[in-house]
């Protein structure tokens, strides 16, 4: 009667799980116990971005992603223009970023990606002041239109004719870098060039986003324990923080030492703009 038992609970919890899978469906990502749609994720992390387009479109443009049980993994996704609307400007202080967002981005400060409330209003109003200003309109397509000119295409005419295989996503990463440094500290790191150098900025900016995903599949305590212990991803995190506070402080430094020697720009300058820190 026992090994009959047996028998029946196992048929029975068989017969459930092919009923699960097969009434699901299959162009979405399972929900599996325990482990949510972590999963799914991990499998098409070499085509996320794709694999998010296909099951957004499915969708409607808004998709719900469940994580595992035992981390704060839930997100809900959405592209659709009025929820963006609705969530990022008409009612923004309905949807506060709270204490955990703000520990799990902490590397970002207390600045407009973490604020809320009238700090962000305040950064938010001084930051449309400055993008808005027309001298520095005039300096972003300038320095997007060179970086494309002297960079880029440089680049891409040289692993053309070595034959070279080359990844597109790493070369418009580096494009990207480089064009936001020039505008917003006037200056270029170099990392969109012949032979593709290292850049630590772009490298600690990297192992920062990996440490940031990391904090959001982990248990809390879990990663907690690695900051304090100063090891694995979180001991990437810290030395990843070292060197951004470094170089963003050199590139300050410089600037400050460049205004206070009070020079005018020139005619030429002032028509072509000026960068956002100037």
């Amino acid at each position: 009667m026992a090994l009959l038992g047996y028998f029946e609970i196992i048929s029975a919890f068989l017969f459930f799980c092919l009923f699960w899978y097969l009434s699901h469906d299959n162009s979405l990502p399972r929900n599996y116990p325990l482990f949510g749609m972590l999963p799914e994720l991990i499998i098409y992390s070499d085509e996320i971005h794709q694999a998010c387009t296909n099951i957004l479109s499915k969708t409607g443009g808004t998709f719900l992603f469940k994580g595992p049980w035992f981390a704060n993994m839930d997100m809900l996704a959405t592209v659709d223009p009025s929820n963006i609307h609705y969530i990022m400007s008409s009612n923004f202080p309905n949807f506060p970023k709270g204490p955990e967002f703000m520990k799990i981005f902490d590397i970002l400060g207390d600045g407009i990606f973490n604020s809320d409330y009238e700090l962000w209003r305040s950064q938010r109003k001084l930051a449309r002041v400055l993008i808005n200003h027309h001298r520095f309109h005039r300096f972003l397509a300038r320095i997007s239109r060179d970086k494309v000119e002297d960079g880029l295409i440089p680049v891409l005419d040289h692993v053309a004719k070595q034959g070279m295989i080359v990844d597109l996503q790493d070369l418009f990463q580096r494009l990207t870098f480089d064009t936001t440094c020039r505008f917003v500290t006037g200056y270029d790191p170099g990392c969109l060039s012949v032979g593709l150098p290292e850049v630590p900025f772009s490298r600690a900016m990297d192992d920062a986003e990996e440490t940031i995903f990391v904090r959001h599949v982990v248990p809390e305590s879990f990663w907690k324990l690695q900051r304090w212990l100063r090891v694995g991803q979180e001991k990437k995190m810290c030395e990843a923080w070292k060197t951004l506070d470094q170089v963003i402080g050199e590139y300050i430094e410089m600037k400050r030492k460049e205004l206070s020697k009070g020079t005018q720009p020139t005619s030429k300058e002032d028509s072509e703009g000026i960068d956002l820190l100037t």
